[in-house]
Formats: C-alpha cells, structure tokens, sequence
C-alpha cells in the first residue's frame, strides 16, 4: 500500500508540523489545564512535561485548542495505531452507538464476527477467548486462567515489566510503596535479557541467554515453593523504554518452561495488532504462548481489550468467573473488527514493516552523528533511542531525555517520554516522507540540547 495523496490519512509534509503560538503549551491550553487541574490529579509524564490541550486528531496529526498542528509520533501512548478517527472504525463504533450498546455479555453479531476473525489470523491455537475494556483487566483475568489451567499459584516476570495497575498486575511490575507493602504472595521478579545492558555475558562480552535461563532454573528452585503457574512477559518492555529482547530468547524460554511445565503468557496489550508489523509480536521469534492479552491499538483507540487462551487450556476459563459489565459490548467489537479488517485490507502490518526498516536505518544513522545517543532499537513503529552520558560508563541521561522530548514537543512532535530513553510510537499509517520529518524533528532537538549540555 502506497499512502499517497488519495488516501484518507494523508498530509502535505510542508503543512505539518504547524505551530503558531510563541510557546507551548499556547494560551488557550494553559487555561484549559488550570481549570482541569483543579480537580484532575495524577497526570502522566507525558503531559507534565509538555501539557497542551488536544482539540481534535486526523490520521497522522493532532490539534490543539491553541490551532497548533502536530506530527503525531505517540498514538495516544500506542493505541490509535491506524490513525486518529480513522473512518471504518469511526463509522463502525457509530454504528452500534445508535443501535445497540450493552447487553452485558450476550452474543451479538458483531462479537461473533470479531471471536472469528481473531480465531483467523491468529497463527497459533489460541481458541479460547474473552473481551474486556482495559488491558490490566485482561491481564488479571490470564493470571487466574493460569492458576486455573495449571493448579499452580506462582508467577515469574521481569525487571522493568509493566502489567497494569491493579493489585496482581501491579505485583508483576516495579513496586512502590504506594502500591502496597509490597508485591502479593507468590509473584516473583528475575533480570531479562537487556542487549545493551547485559547482566550475564560471554567472554566475548556478547549477552548470555542461557545464563539467564540457568539464574531461572536456579531461582526457582531456591526462591519459590516450586508452584510457578506461569512466566509473565512483555514482547517488548515498552515503560521500560522499548526494550527489545535477544533473537533466541523467547524461542528458548517456550522450551525451558514446556521442560518445567510453566505457562508462558504473552502481554501484548502494547505490541499487537500491526504495532510491530504483525498482528502479534511474539510471531517475530516464532513462539507459541498459551496465553495472550491484547489491548490499546486491538480497538484503535476504543476501549476494548482481550484475552486469548490456547486449545489445551481453554476450558479453564470457565472456572475464574471471567465475564465482564462493559467487555465485548457491540460498540467495542465493531472497534476491534473494523480494526482488523483496516490492516488486511490496507496491508498494514507489510506497511509497518517498511517504516520500521527507515526509522532503524535512520537512527543507526543519528547514533553514529551523535555522541549522547548510546543505542536504538525498534520494530516496526514500536521504537526507542536511549541517550546517556558517556557510551562507555552508559550513565542513563535523564536530564537531556527531558530536554529532548520538550523541544521537539515545542516545534510540534507529539510524542512519548521515559526519562533516559525517547520513544516514539508513530501510527502505521504514516507516509515515509513524515516520518523522515518526525526524525528530523528528533535529531534537530538532539543535536541542540548536545551543544547547551557541552557535548
């Protein structure tokens, strides 16, 4: 698929970024947030650093109540993966909200359409499914699939993993303590493969998996009470700055947990549905898990999130209670099955592909330009740059990530922050000669906070 000047989502790269107040945020968008913070409490970073107020959005852009024009490099932190507002998907929630909204878990035709559809392209056996509307509910509901499934009541998952924020959810992420007194009995935290900062390496100094999988074995043994119901794991660890694993590892974790007879549960709530170029980004190394959650992009930015579970085990979702008040509700299924529907009929996932070969290209490029930026990494429109202090100490750069983010904010990249590391999740159906100008963007703003920084 070309985007060209006949497709919906299209936008003169010489109109786009526009920005015509003498800061950011305008004036219109500081009113706005003073009124909205007196009651709102509890804003991400995203807006802290940079708090504008969006009017409306169009394929690849947004605008602000100020009439700024932005280059959309976030997708709503990873959800409007096919564009802002796209029309099918627009019309198709429209649809149902005239017709019919809630009949709590009911059949209706269009979940029945969507339950087929997911059954279709999903390249496994994942025939087992539920829907809800938020991917931490989808999460809580695959964990007791699996206490379920495997009569077994531990978890393993990894540093820096983000699962949700509710209670068991949580307990499988970072910890704080006004999450709790600490993490729930029976969930377990081990190190994952880091490439750019590896924990266990060979004498070469290239990344040891196996040790890894060895410190496993090991921690199992010695940590738990040997009842490990299932590993938990981003494909990509996105909070933690688009972290990309090692080629062999999830390949060699799926047989390290069929030895031990562990689950193995993908949380795709970020990664799915064309974010990476697939519908699922696990099928990027060729592994299999028994269960799946998907979210964000699944409806496009429609609330609605599910939660697949292989052949084998599907059954045991009966015994975990697993309905919900608004998940699977017609305006949510129409969402999501128009959603697919958009990425085969537009090839999506092929068009995904080709941008993340630019954007890899095009940042191997910045790296060697620019002595701050330390790695990079993406697939497909899933990416990150990490900046630090010196390549060889790697000392995170937090304050020159902040920088970074405001300034090309303030010429009109709307986009995510992570304190040391930038990342960038662009909708996929961004023209290549956008995208070149989001980078721009990026690149003009690194090379500015460099010299004020003395580099």
């Amino acid at each position: 698929m070309s985007i060209g000047k006949d497709y919906w989502a299209w936008v003169d790269p010489g109109t786009v970024p526009r920005v015509v107040t003498e800061t950011v945020p305008g004036p219109k968008s500081q009113e706005y947030n003073q009124r909205g913070m007196r009651h709102m409490i509890g804003y991400s970073s995203q807006v802290t650093l940079c708090p504008v107020v969006f009017d409306k959005g169009h394929g690849v852009t947004l605008t602000d109540v100020d009439g700024n024009l932005y280059l959309d490099f976030s997708s709503g932190i990873y959800v409007t993966t096919l564009g802002h507002c796209h029309p099918k998907v627009s019309e198709a929630v429209a649809h149902w909200a005239k017709r019919l909204m809630n009949c709590h878990d009911f059949n209706t035709p269009v979940k029945v359409a969507l339950l087929e559809k997911l059954a279709e392209i999903q390249p496994w056996d994942l025939t087992g499914m539920q829907l809800y509307d938020s991917g931490t509910t989808a999460v809580e509901a695959g964990l007791r699939v699996c206490r379920a499934a495997t009569g077994k009541y531990e978890f393993i998952s990894c540093y820096m993993d983000f699962h949700g924020k509710t209670g068991h959810a949580v307990s499988c992420g970072r910890m704080n303590t006004t999450n709790g007194m600490g993490r729930a009995q029976g969930f377990y935290m081990v190190p994952r493969p880091y490439p750019y900062r590896p924990m266990f390496t060979k004498a070469d100094g290239e990344i040891d998996t196996d040790a890894y999988l060895n410190f496993y074995d090991e921690f199992i043994a010695n940590a738990t009470t040997g009842n490990v119901a299932a590993f938990v794991l981003e494909p990509v660890q996105g909070w933690a700055g688009s972290v990309f694993p090692p080629e062999d590892f999830f390949p060699k974790l799926r047989r390290f947990c069929d030895d031990r007879g562990i689950l193995l549960m993908a949380d795709e709530v970020l990664t799915s549905m064309a974010r990476t170029g697939k519908y699922f980004c696990m099928e990027h190394w060729d592994t299999r898990p028994d269960v799946v959650t998907l979210g964000k992009g699944f409806g496009n930015g429609f609330p609605v999130t599910a939660m697949l579970v292989s052949e084998k085990y599907k059954d045991s979702i009966n015994k975990i209670s697993a309905s919900t008040s608004y998940g699977g509700n017609p305006m949510a299924c129409a969402a999501a099955l128009a959603s697919i529907e958009v990425i085969e009929e537009e090839g999506l996932n092929e068009h995904a592909q080709r941008l993340g070969q630019y954007f890899l290209k095009r940042m191997e490029a910045m790296k060697q330009a620019h002595p701050i930026i330390g790695d990079v990494r993406g697939k497909g429109c899933l990416l990150g740059i990490e900046l630090v202090k010196d390549r060889t100490t790697k000392e995170p750069f937090v304050e020159a990530g902040k920088a970074v983010y405001q300034r090309a904010f303030s010429k009109g990249l709307a986009w995510v922050p992570a304190g040391h590391i930038l990342r960038m999740s662009p909708p996929v159906v961004m023209s290549e000669e956008l995208a070149a100008k989001g980078m721009d963007i990026i690149e003009e703003s690194v090379a500015e906070v460099e010299r004020e920084m003395g580099y």
